[in-house]
């Protein structure tokens, strides 16, 4: 999913994480009123849509994440674009390997 694509429809992400609408909402900071209205089909703003993004569907705990990581991938893309490019695909590698033991686990 790419940086604020149109989510359209909260409702499903929330149903197969398996939230009441109040524990998927809260951890983004939306009330569950709100997050219904969104539900509904009530347009979401593109900060809304993004932490929705990065908390559910990319599953980023926000709580541990600090200015300074931003620093040192920014400072790591720039000084060794090389050592980047190696280390990025290496974490896609684990994250598909990791995803596909969870779903022969599942069936």
């Amino acid at each position: 999913m790419k940086l604020f694509e149109k989510i359209t429809n909260p409702r499903e992400i929330r149903r197969k994480l398996g939230l009441n609408q109040q524990e998927f909402w809260s951890r983004i900071g939306v009330t569950q009123s709100g997050g219904s209205r969104y539900e509904s089909g009530r347009n979401m703003p593109k900060p809304v849509r993004e932490l929705l993004r990065l908390v559910h569907v990319e599953q980023i705990d926000l709580s541990k994440v600090r200015r300074e990581d931003f620093e040192i991938v920014e400072y790591l893309k720039e000084t060794h674009p090389d050592l980047y490019k190696s280390l990025r695909k290496a974490v896609r590698a684990q994250m598909e390997a990791q995803e596909g033991n969870a779903e022969v686990a599942a069936n």
